[in-house]
């Protein structure tokens, strides 16, 4: 079994909770004080065995998350952040509907410089949402769109983050 260093980036706008799923995946940690993250932020976390076809091998991927400020200003240094992706999570907040409009200005930025890459889509703060099965269909557009599904999540209850991240692990191919 190989294992394969994967660069990840995490793709959305102020406050969708980009940082708060890295924190809950990677240390099982969730804090209710709101830090905006300060440049960039790179965490690791080493993913189960996943089977690849044809050949059948389990791979193993380490995933190196990359979790950048300012993200809606781009600039040569957003498109830096983006060289050598190979997946990525795209994060909407539940919350605000308005984050699934500017989610999509930055995924056509990220496809113009990683085509390639497998990107799993988020909606996240379930944990706000008195009945999540009136979830505005805007979000689910977003999967329709890029033929993925959307994974409803809360970084605040761990609900479905490691989903999130594995399915990830698993659409990303070997080369």
């Amino acid at each position: 079994m190989g294992i394969q260093k994967r660069k990840i980036c995490m793709l959305g706008t102020f406050g969708v909770g980009k940082t708060s799923l890295v924190e809950r995946f990677v240390n099982n940690r969730f804090s209710e004080k709101y830090l905006t993250t300060v440049g960039l932020t790179v965490s690791q976390k080493m993913m189960p065995p996943v089977q690849q076809e044809p050949n059948g091998i389990p791979i193993q991927h380490m995933f190196l998350i990359w979790d950048i400020a300012a993200i809606e200003k781009f600039d040569s240094m957003v498109s830096n952040y983006f060289r050598g992706a190979s997946g990525a999570l795209a994060v909407v907040d539940l919350t605000r509907p308005e984050t699934a409009d500017e989610l999509a200005t930055i995924l056509d930025r990220f496809f113009a410089v990683c085509p390639e890459a497998v990107v799993v889509y988020i909606a996240n703060k379930v944990d706000l949402i008195s009945d999540p099965s009136k979830i505005n269909s805007r979000f689910d557009q977003l999967s329709v769109n890029a033929a993925s599904e959307l994974i409803v999540t809360s970084a605040k209850t761990g609900a479905q983050v490691e989903d999130a991240f594995y399915l990830l692990s698993q659409q990303i191919e070997t080369p």
